[in-house]
């Protein structure tokens, strides 16, 4: 595990969206994520609806978000989730890297499949990393998505991340992007 910080913040807001620690209200949202087949499509599959509830009976819904830098992503007005953010470091023992000793910070999200095109998990990207643009020194980003995942990658360029090379992981190729984090500076 890494001694390298991430994002602290508990909450970042933006225009229609609070990324916030899990509630207990989320649970639901939370099955859905690990269980729909559409939005598992590129991470592997669904899981079993019965593991992903014994998972969330034995740690509890805020260990879904309990790490620093992870999030839910929530509707502003209603305060339900819609997906879920993570800024963590991307662990050296896996591919996937531009710097030797790895450990860089790796942007993931994930979103039911209701919140898709309508541009929230751009803008709940955006506010994560310029939030930690502002909070932590300046190094690169990465953000990894299973080739075949052609909106992911459109999100990714939309983003600012740059294509540095593939690699196979899980089975499948998956793309690597960087940026700066210094390019999310509002």
């Amino acid at each position: 595990m890494s001694l390298l910080t991430t994002l602290s913040a508990t909450e970042i807001p933006s225009d229609r969206l609070l990324l916030r620690k899990a509630h207990e209200t989320d649970r639901e949202g939370l099955v859905e994520l690990l269980t729909d087949p559409e939005v598992r499509a590129y991470l592997g599959g669904p899981r079993p609806r019965d593991d992903v509830e014994r998972y969330f009976d034995a740690v509890g819904i805020a260990g879904a978000t309990g790490r620093p830098g992870s999030y839910v992503i929530a509707d502003n007005p209603t305060n339900r989730l819609i997906g879920t953010l993570m800024l963590d470091r991307r662990s050296a023992d896996r591919p996937g890297h531009i710097t030797e000793d790895g450990e860089e910070l790796e942007l993931s999200y994930v979103l039911r499949r209701s919140a898709w095109g309508a541009g929230l998990a751009f803008e709940a990207a955006t506010a994560a990393l310029r939030a930690a643009a502002g909070e932590l020194p300046d190094q690169p980003v990465l953000i990894v998505t299973q080739t075949a995942n052609e909106r992911s990658l459109k999100l990714a360029a939309r983003l600012g991340f740059r294509r540095e090379s593939t690699f196979e992981e899980f089975g499948a190729e998956q793309t690597l992007g960087t940026a700066l984090l210094s390019s999310f500076t509002s």
